[in-house]
């Protein structure tokens, strides 16, 4: 019976996943859902017992286990950081950009103003992921292969440079698909910027530059503050 009602479950949330893709969430219908799978609403009602919820359940199940997998393979023990973060990176790419992925993402942004399904979905999905990744940066701090600096800062950073060349063009639609073969270069230049801020060579304090190459604040806020009173510009 147990195997049965898993079946089941997986059926509803398949049937639910092609409907939310053709129709969108707003037109879809639990009854249109109900009309791919056969059975009775309420039936379905005890699998799900709202649209929202089957939502939001569709979407974990589209990409949401196969993040959670990834981010479980990082080995905090990895000897070449750089390494772990490209194979990471180019594996994060490939899942947020295969074709289902995007059509919900994009469904979930246009939700967002009218449900609690977006504010539920990064608790469930974001929130859990920034902080394993956070995790993983620390144990790197902590080994010399970082800088020290907020971790959870550092994941986040990490995550949106990974997304940050194709994100815009993908969600709006320049691009109408990203094949997995492209994704190593994004992916690489993403982490050698990344490095090239957290790196264990940035040290706290010269982040902007060598030694003695970063201007007295202070300093010339004064003499622009002296010119200003003299009516004279500051010398570009």
């Amino acid at each position: 019976m147990k195997t049965k009602t898993e079946a089941r479950r997986q059926s509803i949330l398949q049937a639910a996943a092609e409907t939310f893709r053709e129709m969108g969430f707003e037109r879809a219908s639990m009854s249109d859902i109900r009309a791919r799978i056969g059975g009775s609403k309420a039936t379905l009602y005890n699998y799900f017992p709202s649209k929202e919820s089957l939502f939001i359940e569709v979407v974990h199940q589209s990409k949401g286990l196969e993040l959670e997998a990834l981010i479980d393979a990082l080995d905090p023990e990895a000897p070449d950081l750089r390494r772990e973060l490209l194979e990471f990176g180019r594996g994060f790419l490939a899942i947020i950009y295969a074709p289902d992925a995007v059509d919900f993402r994009r469904l979930v942004i246009a939700q967002a103003r009218h449900s609690e399904a977006g504010r539920i979905l990064h608790e469930r999905f974001n929130a859990p992921i920034e902080k394993q990744v956070a995790a993983f940066l620390k144990s790197a701090m902590k080994r010399g292969l970082m800088r020290t600096a907020d971790p959870k800062v550092a994941a986040i950073h990490l995550l949106s440079l990974l997304e940050s060349e194709l994100l815009q063009r993908v969600m709006l639609g320049v691009l109408q698909s990203v094949p997995p073969e492209s994704l190593a270069a994004p992916a690489r230049r993403a982490v050698e910027v990344f490095l090239s801020g957290y790196g264990p060579h940035r040290a706290a304090g010269r982040a902007d530059g060598p030694a003695g190459s970063r201007p007295n604040l202070p300093r010339c806020a004064a003499q622009n503050a002296q010119m200003l009173r003299g009516n004279k510009l500051p010398r570009s």
